[in-house]
Order: C-alpha cells, then structure tokens, then sequence
C-alpha cells in the first residue's frame, strides 16, 4: 500500500521558485491503474518521480505499506526503487549499447540474482511482451512498440510491486499504443500501475481511476481511497549492490560502440609503458648478459682473500660519501686561515688474520669445487741470471716473477704451449706472453735481452738460464761490521752445491677461447720453488736471528732499510700469506666455496671475520648498478608520459561521463547506488588501462625483433639483448591499469553524484 501524505515540493532556479506538488495527499490500491491526468507543468512527473524514489520530497511524508519513509537514506531508496518500483519510460530510455536481453537483466544483476535465474526470468518476461525471438538485437534494431516492450519487461524483470508509466505511449503510433495499454492493463490486474499521461481519452478507455493534477494540487479523483496507514508495520528491502563484473560488461560494451576512439586512447595511454617497457627489456637483455658473463667467462675468476680486503659498499659509496663531506665546507673562502681537515674515508676498513688456524681450515674446502687455491706471499727471491758467460741479477718485480698454477688440467684448459711443457719441478721456469705474443719492452731488457728489435725467436729466449741462492749463501755476516753484506761471488753461487739452478722449460700463451687472464705476462716458476725456499729461510741464521730480536743490529743488512724489510719480514722469516686465490670449477661450485667461506664468520666477532672479494660478482654488479642508474633515468623520463597519458585518460572518460549521462539516469532509476555509477566509469578506465597496458607490452615485444636485429649486426656475440620479462610486462599492465583508475577517479566520482531525474532528461 501506498500513501502520499500532504506532499510538497519546490524548485529553485535562481531566485525564481516553482511549487511543483502543494500538499498532495494520495493513497493508492495494491492493485490498481491508476491514470494522473493534468496540464504540463501541473506536477504529473513530478508526483511520479518521488513516488519512484528519483526525487525526494521537501515536506509532507511517503509511506510505504505504512512505513515512513522520512528516514530513508539513498541506500534505502535505491534498494526501494530496484525492489518495489519499476519505470517505464516515454522514450523508452534503454541503454544502447546492451542487447535487449542484457537491458532486461540489468535491474535484476543489481538485485544479486545468479546468471542463470537473470537470465531465466528475462526470458519469460520478453515472451510475456512478445520479444523473445529479439533477445539478441540491439535497441536501435526495433521499432519504437518494441522498444516500449522492452521498457515494460525490464520494468517487470524484478517483479515490483508498483509500475510507474510516464507518457508511455507518447512515442508511438495509435496502434502501437493501443497494444501496449492493453499489455500495461494486463500488468495492473496484480499490481499497482501509475501512468502519468496527459491524454484523457487513453485514460479514460484503459485506468479503472483517473486523479486529476492542475498547479500542483488534487483537483480530482474518479476513485478515492482514504485508509489509515498502519505505522507498525515493517518495510525491509535487500540492499542493491552491482557486481564489478556487471560493471565490466557495461563499459565494455560501451567501449565497443566506440571502438577507433577506445583504441586511439589506449594508443595514446601506451606510449609512455612502450619506452618503459623497451628500458626494462634493454636493461633486462644487459644484466642477463652480465650473469652469462658470469656464469661462463667469469664463473672460474679466483674468489680473493687479502690481508687488507676491499670493502666494496666503500667502493660504491666512498666517492659520494667523500663530495658529501666536501661539501660541507665553503669553496674559495676569502678568509687567511688555514682549516685542518681529517681524511676519513678508506676502502679497507678491516684486516683479515690469514693465519695458520685459517690455512687449515681452507685445507677441509671440498676439492671438487675449485682449481686450486693459490697462496702468495711477498716473496722476492734472489734471482741470478747468466746470458753470455755473464752474471747478474734479475729484477724479479720487473719480470713477474711468480707462481704458475698449481692445477695442471686447469692450465692446459686455459692455455697453450707455444713451445716446450709447463713446468714439472723447482728447476723450470716459464715465460707467459699475452693473445698478441708481445712482452712488455722493460721485461725484455731486464732479461737482458734487446728490447727494440721488431722480433725475438723463441729459441733466443728458452736459452735463457737462471739461479737461486739460498738466503745464507746469497748473505755473509761481515764480522767487522757486524752486519749482513751480498755476496758478490755470483759464479761461485751459481756453483754452490745448496743453488737451484733454472731453465725456461715452455712458452704460454692464453687460449683465444679462455674466459679469463689467470697469469700475469712473465716469468713463471713452480709452485716447489716458493717452498723450498721459505724452509731454507725460516731455518737460515739471518731468519734465526730475526727470531730472535726484531731490533737486533745482526738483522740490518748494508742495503737499503725496505729491502731489508722486504728480504727478512716478507721473504725469508714472515710466510704470512700476501694473497689467497681460490679459482672455482664452476659457478655453483663457487656457491659452495662462498657458503664454506662464510661458516668460517659464524660465532665468531666481526673483528675476527675474514672478509673475501668476489671478482666477477664485484665485477657484474658495479656493471649491474651503473644499468640500473641509467634504466631508472630512462624510466623516469618514459614515466612522464606514461602520466601525461594517464591525465588524458582521464579527460576522456569525462567525456564519456557526459555521453552516458542518460545510461547513469537509468541506472539509478533501476536501483543503482551512486557508488554502482561509480565501479562502470571506474571499470571503463580500468579497462582502457588493460587495453593500454597490453597494447603498450605488445608493440614494445615487438619492437625487440628489430632492436636486436641492429645490435646483433653491430656485436655479433650477442643474439638477444633486448628480452622484455613476462613478470616486468605484467607488472607494466598493471601498472598501467592503476594509473588509468586514479586518473578516472574524478570523472567517475562526478558521474556518481549526478542527480538521477536530471540525467533522465538529457537526450
């Protein structure tokens, strides 16, 4: 039952006020047709649209089954309108760009009705009002009665208990007309049919009651009903809420009736997620290829152990901590002062103890997971040199003098001999030139051979002879002086019984196919040679007398005070490691020596550590950070657009908030919140987004084929450098989806707040 209770409503436009409804009170049957007669402008519409639900009134009261509705809020008033009230329209006002069947189930999907039961009653309501058979057809593809027949199934789709007709035969032909009243008497036989019409023979011929309107005011009824509302009874309806999937499907198919100008937009939205999506390929393409160079040429690069370790974070961050506390200070000061300053920033912060306690426990390391483990020491021997039956010295810093690798597989894997073997024992050496077959010039002369031919033979240089005199023969205490002094007999050390005598045994030469440099270009010697001579040295009285007082004057030597230090601390007595290299087999056998590494560190204080460098984890990650700088600017500069396109996105959808107005107006008037209007407009910009986003990822995808088509012509090793990722695309889709619902969020919230009876009236 249905109740207007002395009802008044106004209207403003300016300082110009209307009386639209003046004290309206009106009761009306559960099952009725009732015709409201009147001029335009004496209220008929107005009167239906608040009792729809689409206005509201300023004063007087509306029941329902005897429940005021004074307290209503809009979401009471939605779920009114999509439960108990369905409209019919004068023209039609269905939504173009759904089928016939999808504008009969829409009031329903806000009701929460299953697909299945939507679509169920839809049907039987189109075969109700004889439309079955264009359940598929587009409003503009029928005629203006069949429209209105589907306004009437739509309107009868929720099963309401009111039907408001505004002009429903103001459209359409006599005949048509006739056929549609006889189909809307029908409808009032169990139900309460309100038609506002200004046409007195159609209400006479077709209502059971005719309420007459003139300025706002009941001026006559062919059939009142007075009753006395009862207030105890209760009204409750199920709150209306749209699904975001039904909102999805109306701003799709809004989107296909605009198809160039859905795909303009998205083309327009995708172009900052193409540069983003081409940076990330790129950057993505390079860092593959720097953990490929790690894990093939850099993978058996030697894990480094030194006293004084590299602190990489000082490496990265040294340079910008030290402008940071330049720029603390005043530049060009026009002062006569002079400021002290202290020099804080270092790149070793910490000393490892390479103690024999450490040597152990790298003795238990898996021998399966590396090469070799190469020990150093500062260790300059004596070298003696003959060439020509003459003696001299030999400056092993010059010539390199040094290890050869310990891992004779290892070494044949990497290296070839040019002429002769590696070496076997103490007594052979071997000469290292680099993939050009060069020496350093210094090299050559300290060899004794001339460094300015064009050439040297082979042969030239593998009759080149050395020796080794041990510390105590190489060394004489001058009674006298009571000091250390050279022994300048070389051909008698040459001689000497205790002497290691040494022949260039091969020339190498670094593989064209190696991954890495492991020896410096030189003079290589045996692991053996090393060991012999730091036993000799640790039992030789100059090492028994550095034992025995640091500080003694039998320790001096006549030479000067850093050799000193460099024959008695370095070689002779201290074997202190100077370096440790271990070369993994393979790159997660280099996993497995970093892991036993770090066990070491475990319960132990910080101080105790020992910190190792990684050289090709060192090496691809300061690469890896400086393209990862350059990508962030890239990105940055593409971002720009990426939000240009984004704001635009946004003006469009504003522009269909304007287009839709009508399809909001009826949305509302089936039940719809304003939040509902809110998820289409916000599902349409996410689906501009979507599309934007995919389009953006998959002409960038594209673009990769030719883009590594250049750089392949250009570096013939590398195939593919530009690889856009699966999770980056789908990122950058998202990505894209976010900023199109954030531009939208304007339009969208405008399109929510419009009034329901304006928009109706928008043609």
């Amino acid at each position: 039952m249905l109740t207007l209770s002395n009802i008044t409503k106004k209207y403003q436009i300016g300082t110009f006020k209307q009386t639209a409804l003046n004290g309206v009170s009106l009761s009306f049957r559960d099952e009725e047709f009732v015709a409201v007669l009147g001029p335009s402008g004496s209220g008929k519409t107005t009167l239906l649209n608040i009792v729809g639900g689409l206005d509201r009134y300023d004063s007087g009261d509306l029941l329902i089954d005897g429940k005021s509705t004074k307290s209503f809020d809009e979401t009471r008033w939605d779920s009114y309108r999509n439960h108990a009230v369905g409209f019919i329209f004068q023209n039609y006002n269905l939504i173009t760009h759904s089928s016939v069947l999808a504008n009969v189930e829409i009031a329903m999907t806000l009701s929460g009705l299953s697909p299945s039961e939507r679509q169920a009653r839809a049907l039987d309501v189109l075969e109700e009002v004889g439309l079955k058979d264009h359940v598929h057809k587009k409003p503009n593809q029928l005629s203006g009665g069949q429209m209105q027949r589907v306004a009437i199934a739509r309107a009868l789709a929720n099963d309401p208990d009111i039907i408001m007709a505004d002009e429903p035969t103001g459209a359409i032909d006599s005949t048509t007309a006739d056929q549609i009243m006889a189909l809307i008497k029908r409808i009032a036989k169990n139900k309460l049919v309100i038609m506002v019409t200004h046409d007195e023979q159609l209400a006479k011929a077709h209502a059971n009651r005719i309420v007459e309107l003139t300025d706002g005011e009941v001026t006559g009824d062919t059939n009142p009903y007075d009753v006395t509302p009862d207030a105890s009874s209760a009204l409750t309806f199920k709150k209306t809420a749209m699904a975001f999937t039904q909102a999805l499907r109306l701003s799709f198919s809004n989107l296909r009736t605009k198809k160039f100008r859905t795909l303009i937009t998205a083309f327009a939205g995708s172009i900052g997620i193409i540069g983003i999506a081409l940076v990330l390929s790129l950057a993505n393409g390079l860092n593959t290829e720097i953990d490929n160079l790690e894990r093939t040429t850099l993978a058996e690069f030697p894990i480094q152990i030194d006293p004084q370790p590299i602190d990489v974070d000082a490496l990265r961050e040294g340079p910008l901590a030290a402008q940071v506390e330049q720029d603390e200070w005043e530049s060009y000061p026009d002062v006569d002062k002079i400021y002290p300053y202290e020099e804080t920033f270092e790149f070793s912060t910490h000393t490892n103890t390479l103690d024999s306690e450490y040597l152990e426990y790298l003795e238990g390391l898996d021998s399966d997971l590396y090469h070799e483990i190469s020990i150093e020491r500062n260790l300059r021997m004596n070298v003696l040199m003959q060439r020509n039956d003459s003696f001299n010295t030999l400056d092993t810093g010059d010539v390199n003098f040094s290890p050869t690798l310990n891992d004779a597989a290892f070494f044949e894997e990497n290296y070839d001999m040019l002429r002769g073997d590696a070496p076997e024992d103490k007594h052979d050496l071997m000469l290292v030139i680099d993939q050009y077959n060069r020496i350093n010039v210094d090299m050559l002369n300290s060899l004794g051979l001339d460094g300015e031919r064009d050439a040297i033979d082979f042969d030239e240089i593998m009759a080149l002879e050395f020796a080794v005199p041990m510390l105590d023969d190489y060394y004489v205490f001058d009674e006298e002086s009571e000091l250390y002094q050279t022994n300048d007999d070389f051909e008698a050390l040459w001689d000497n019984e205790n002497t290691t005598n040494l022949n260039i045994s091969g020339i190498a030469r670094i593989k064209d196919d190696a991954p890495g440099t492991y020896l410096s270009e030189g003079l290589k010697h045996h692991p053996d040679l090393s060991d012999v001579y730091l036993e000799d040295a640790a039992d030789s009285q100059i090492g028994q007398d550095q034992k025995d007082s640091e500080t003694s004057v039998r320790t001096g030597l006549n030479i000067s005070e850093s050799n000193r230090r460099n024959i008695l601390q370095r070689w002779g007595v201290d074997d202190t490691p100077s370096q440790i290299l271990i070369y993994p087999t393979s790159f997660s056998d280099k996993e497995g020596i970093i892991d036993h590494l770090d066990a070491y560190n475990e319960d132990r204080d910080e101080d105790d550590h020992i910190i190792y460098t990684d050289l090709a984890s060192l090496i691809t990650e300061l690469t890896g950070d400086v393209i990862d700088g350059i990508s962030y600017v890239l990105i940055a500069f593409s971002a720009i657009s990426l939000i240009v396109s984004s704001i635009m996105i946004g003006i469009i959808t504003y522009i269909s908030v304007l287009e839709r107005t009508k399809e909001i107006g009826i949305l509302r008037s089936l039940g719809a919140r304003k939040r509902d209007i809110g998820r289409v407009f916000n599902a349409e910009t996410a689906i501009i987004g979507f599309i934007s986003g995919l389009l953006g990822v998959v002409i960038a995808f594209i673009l990769t084929f030719p883009i590594n088509a250049i750089i392949r012509r250009i570096i013939e090793d590398i195939d593919r450098i530009a690889i856009l990722p699966f999770i980056a695309a789908s990122f950058l889709v998202v990505i894209a989806i976010m900023l199109t619902l954030i531009a939208g969020l304007i339009p969208a919230r405008m399109a929510a707040n419009k009034d329901p009876v304006t928009a109706l009236r928008v043609d």
